[in-house]
């Protein structure tokens, strides 16, 4: 039976893609492009932060891969924040955001580094006036909310609508799925039977392959970490769901390294290994692991490709809002 199935798979790619459990990512639609273009200024704009220097890009690097490739990144005055930065690409199809949940949406997830004071360790309030400074932003904002007197809901709601564009289509195995029977490998095909197969497909699913649900770290053997973050349990202040973290997206992987919340594997195969074994109590062959390996990198989609925006200049004249440091 597992034989004839792998056939089926390799006769007919794209044949009830629906009923597999992954679906391919669709390109975005845009409906508010004024919206969207000044949530992308916001997106690169570092006078969001008390130091002016650090912007939503800073962390989630649009040229790579929505992530900093840190272990963990560097926010205010050179600190490090506790936890692995997740990739911005694709975030829209996450049930919730941050690797604990502790947002509902991306609109609430993008006023949190703001005040965050080991990101940008700025307020809401300063980061508000600090742009009714700049009437290129009051011109803006009026345009697409029909007011001057914009505050922080605003400001993250254009935000939220920016980052809901970007998602990566096209990538080989949506191709695959949808019909294209040169969109994948040998290797890859049996990378994605062996994904299957092996019970990954019961966290990794759905369009994002992940981002829909949480799970403990190290569910059959316990995972090994100095990194202090407790997911969920930090939360709901329940001791069983501490080392509970949101399932990652697995699109794109192969550029979103280093892996897992603490930033602890760089490499994608051991990165499979390790999480076959902690989570699912088996133990891949090398062989195994690299055809998973070649079948997670057919995830790799369409990157968005981003202008840099204009941003408004300062105005000379215009005292810039008080800081205590």
């Amino acid at each position: 039976m597992r034989k004839y199935c792998l056939l089926v798979a390799l006769i007919l790619p794209g044949a009830g893609w629906a009923n597999e459990p992954i679906q391919p990512v669709e390109p975005a639609k845009v409906t508010n492009p004024e919206k969207v273009e000044l949530g992308k200024m916001l997106f690169f704009e570092p006078r969001l932060s008390k130091s002016g220097a650090i912007s939503c890009n800073s962390c989630h690097n649009l040229a790579t891969g929505g992530v900093d490739n840190q272990v963990s990144s560097l926010g205010h005055k050179w600190k490090v924040g506790p936890i692995n930065s997740p990739t911005v690409l694709n975030s829209s199809l996450n049930f919730v955001q941050f690797w604990d949940g502790r947002a509902k949406d991306l609109k609430e997830q993008a006023a949190g580094p703001i005040a965050n004071p080991l990101e940008m360790a700025f307020t809401h309030n300063l980061a508000v006036e600090t742009l009714h400074t700049l009437p290129g932003y009051r011109t803006r904002f009026n345009a697409v909310y029909g007011k001057d007197n914009f505050g922080i809901d605003e400001v993250t709601d254009a935000i939220a609508a920016f980052e809901e564009t970007l998602v990566t289509p096209n990538a080989p195995f949506d191709r695959w799925l949808k019909g294209d029977s040169k969109a994948l490998t040998a290797q890859q095909l049996k990378g994605y039977e062996l994904f299957k197969a092996k019970g990954c497909t019961a966290c990794h699913n759905g369009v994002a392959i992940g981002g829909n649900s949480y799970q403990k770290m190290g569910l059959v053997k316990s995972y090994k970490t100095d990194n202090p973050a407790q997911g969920r349990g930090a939360v709901t202040g329940e001791k069983q769901f501490i080392g509970w973290f949101k399932v990652p997206t697995l699109r794109n992987i192969e550029l979103t390294y280093p892996y897992f919340h603490d930033g602890a594997v760089w490499d994608l195969k051991e990165a499979i290994q390790i999480m076959a074994d902690i989570q699912l109590g088996q133990r891949l062959t090398e062989q195994e692991a690299e055809d998973m390996t070649a079948y997670l990198k057919s995830l790799t989609g369409e990157q968005p490709q981003i202008v840099l925006p204009q941003l408004p200049p300062s105005q000379p004249d215009t005292p810039k809002p008080e800081v205590k440091s």
